[in-house]
């Protein structure tokens, strides 16, 4: 590091990259200005891929040193960090994680409560008691009509590719649970549809549901403490109402059968929240009652009780070895455990831009670094492990934001108190 007593202090570096062409910039040794901060560094690769490329397009980088992401100058982060540089210093630079494209809003006749964006559509629920599924922004093909109160909470839970229909959860202020077959039909559009299958057992409002990942059973947390776990098929001798249902463009009479739980896991003492069924035997819950919950299914025990001092509106598991617990509540820090490690009570991170409770907090299924979350500040933030700044801060919405999910891979989908859904496109997760 060549160092000169004045304002024009200079670092060497190498841009290094995993990236392939035409991202990847010729690795050569320059001396660069040491104040210069991320938006700095982001020129000096553009002009790098420029020299080599006149078709290139402008676009922002992120940078790693040592795997740590620099957000200030490289002065500061060096200085920070107790880093000398006698010789070249390697940077890598990534793409940033950052949406490239707004699309237009899809509009609802209330707030947007929940989203499920793991499947090739976006699947909505919302406080007019109806389920929507959304093939591309402003498109919606199907109504979900059948819900008596708002809907809370949705999920995707199977997909049947030689069928081409899909099969979805919604819960419901109502009390009840319902399961929909979703059939692909070119050109629909607002097609309505009815629920093969109504679940009942709660007494009080359905706040979340999840699916097993083998499809056969679903699980829904409620405001009466209780999760219920169900069967997705009908079994002999249950009740069945007789309905019509639009399939393959014509009319056809279809029963609708109504099921109880097959068990019920008992434990928290206040609303349960929310609900993720990662693995077959094991599901796990947050809850008002500030604890998050691991359950074995077999036996219905517990097998981790977490208290987290502050009510849990949202968890997710995801990360390294899918082994991470994300969740949020009624602050504005979105913390991050990892009960592989003894003293699970002390979250492993915590990320503290938001300013209101948080909403939604969801992993990306490809990365064990990245994760997005929603909060009532009306932002949509994604994050990465290896830095404590958010890599992106989403300001689309108008009002609370509800929901929040992937979609695709590389969209954002959220949905909120102004009755929109909003899709931020083109995230590049590496």
């Amino acid at each position: 590091m060549d160092i000169d007593e004045d304002t024009s202090k200079k670092v060497q570096v190498k841009f290094v990259t995993k990236l392939k062409p035409p991202y990847k910039a010729p690795e050569i040794s320059i001396a660069l200005p040491s104040n210069l901060t991320r938006m700095g560094l982001s020129a000096v690769v553009n002009n790098l891929l420029e020299s080599g490329n006149d078709d290139w397009t402008h676009e922002p980088f992120d940078f790693l040193i040592g795997g740590e992401f620099v957000r200030m100058s490289l002065e500061h982060f060096l200085e920070a960090k107790g880093i000398t540089v006698e010789k070249t210093l390697e940077i890598e630079y990534i793409r940033a994680v950052a949406p490239r494209k707004e699309e237009d809003p899809s509009l609802h006749d209330d707030w947007v409560s929940a989203v499920d964006g793991s499947s090739r559509f976006i699947l909505t629920g919302c406080y007019d008691g109806l389920g929507r599924i959304w093939e591309s922004a402003g498109v919606c093909t199907h109504v979900l009509e059948g819900h008596n109160d708002a809907v809370t909470s949705v999920g995707i839970v199977k997909t049947i590719e030689d069928e081409d229909n899909t099969v979805v959860a919604t819960g419901s202020k109502d009390k009840t649970v319902k399961l929909w077959k979703v059939y692909a039909e070119p050109r629909a559009e607002n097609l309505k549809i009815a629920a093969y299958r109504t679940l009942r057992g709660h007494t009080a409002s359905v706040q979340s549901v999840a699916a097993q990942p083998t499809a056969n059973m679903v699980c829904s947390g409620s405001w009466d403490c209780r999760i219920n776990l169900w069967q997705t098929e009908s079994n002999e001798g249950e009740d069945t109402v007789s309905t019509k249902k639009r399939k393959k463009g014509s009319k056809e009479e279809e029963t609708q059968s109504e099921g109880e739980a097959v068990s019920t896991l008992v434990g928290h003492t206040q609303c349960v929240s929310s609900v993720v069924w990662p693995e077959h035997g094991t599901i796990y819950s947050g809850s008002w009652d500030h604890s998050i919950r691991r359950w074995d299914v077999e036996t219905g025990k517990d097998t981790l009780n977490m208290f987290c001092g502050k009510v849990i509106n949202c968890i997710d598991v995801g990360g390294e070895s899918s082994a991470l617990i994300a969740a949020g509540g009624s602050d504005p820090i979105l913390r991050i455990w990892d009960p592989r490690k003894p003293g699970t009570l002390a979250p492993s991170f915590q990320f503290s831009s938001h300013t209101s409770w948080i909403t939604a907090c969801k992993w990306h299924s490809r990365s064990w670094f990245h994760l997005l979350s929603s909060s009532y500040d009306g932002k949509v933030m994604l994050w990465d492990l290896r830095t404590a700044w958010p890599l992106a801060i989403i300001d689309s919405h108008e009002d609370k934001v509800l929901c929040a999910d992937w979609w695709n891979g590389d969209s954002v989908v959220s949905g909120g108190a102004d009755s929109k859904l909003r899709i931020s496109s083109e995230v590049c997760i590496s």
